[in-house]
């Protein structure tokens, strides 16, 4: 989404966007996990139409997008769309000097963890997205960091989640489906929910991890065979490998001694 057309004198959007205290507590609470209205509600302290009115906001400039819950389609979760903002805050430096433009996307963290994180992907079958996200974690990190995924109710692993990392040449076919009681007793530093679903039914696990929640659509979950869902699975890919690199500068950006922490939002459950 371009960036509307600025007056002259009118300072760059991201920065007006950013700059009321309650869009920036949503910027920064949507920058760690994607929430429901009643959990940014509770996290702010502040009246839903108060926050349903800068979630629209925010919306309308193209920073936080809206899916509707693969659980409950009556509800709704928001996410932040890091790139893009990126993006913004990329050509607001630039717009007041050509030296000040930022990098986006961001390079790698020069950073590395020093103790090796460990980091658990959930989702119910465990057949696509969470294999795929943990195939691209231990590959993106160059083994930096332990990648783990599991599922609620494990189901085989789909030809096209296969197919769409050969594609970045990544090898899954060897990849088993794991049941969520596997990995119940292990200790992670992070756990992440990508499935509306799993995220209801998820239990506690050992060692207080940071959650968090993306809401990702389940790409077998679209009509057809795996030849028209395929793009689907390409989509589902290429936004997790956008959110696993900003994942990267998060765990980089963890002080070494630190152990695992909750989230940053009092709503933050087992999975995020």
């Amino acid at each position: 989404m371009p960036e509307r057309t600025r007056q002259p004198g009118q300072p760059p959007e991201v920065f007006e966007l950013a700059g009321h205290p309650v869009r920036w507590l949503l910027l920064n609470e949507l920058s760690w996990s994607d929430r429901r209205v009643r959990e940014l509600v509770s996290a702010l302290g502040e009246p839903q139409p108060l926050v349903s009115y800068h979630l629209g906001k925010l919306r309308s400039a193209g920073v936080v997008v809206a899916r509707q819950s693969a659980f409950d389609r009556r509800d709704s979760y928001y996410s932040l769309d890091l790139e893009y903002y990126g993006r913004l805050l990329a050509d607001a430096g630039a717009a007041l000097h050509p030296a000040l433009r930022l990098t986006s996307p961001p390079r790698a963290p020069t950073r590395r963890p020093a103790r090796r994180p460990q980091v658990l992907f959930l989702c119910t079958g465990n057949s696509a997205r969470s294999q795929i996200a943990e195939a691209l974690l231990h590959e993106l990190s160059d083994g930096t960091v332990g990648a783990f995924s599991a599922g609620s109710r494990p189901k085989p692993l789909h030809a096209n989640a296969i197919r769409v990392m050969r594609e970045r040449g990544i090898d899954i076919s060897g990849h088993r489906p794991k049941h969520l009681d596997t990995v119940v007793r292990r200790r992670f530093d992070q756990v992440i929910s990508l499935c509306d679903r799993v995220r209801e039914v998820c239990p506690e696990l050992p060692g207080d991890p940071q959650t968090s929640h993306w809401s990702i659509p389940d790409p077998a979950a679209e009509p057809g065979d795996d030849l028209d869902t395929y793009p689907a699975f390409q989509r589902v890919a290429a936004e997790l490998e956008t959110r696993i690199r900003f994942l990267l500068h998060r765990i980089a950006d963890r002080p070494p001694e630190s152990g695992a922490t909750s989230a940053s939002s009092p709503q933050a459950d087992a999975c995020g």
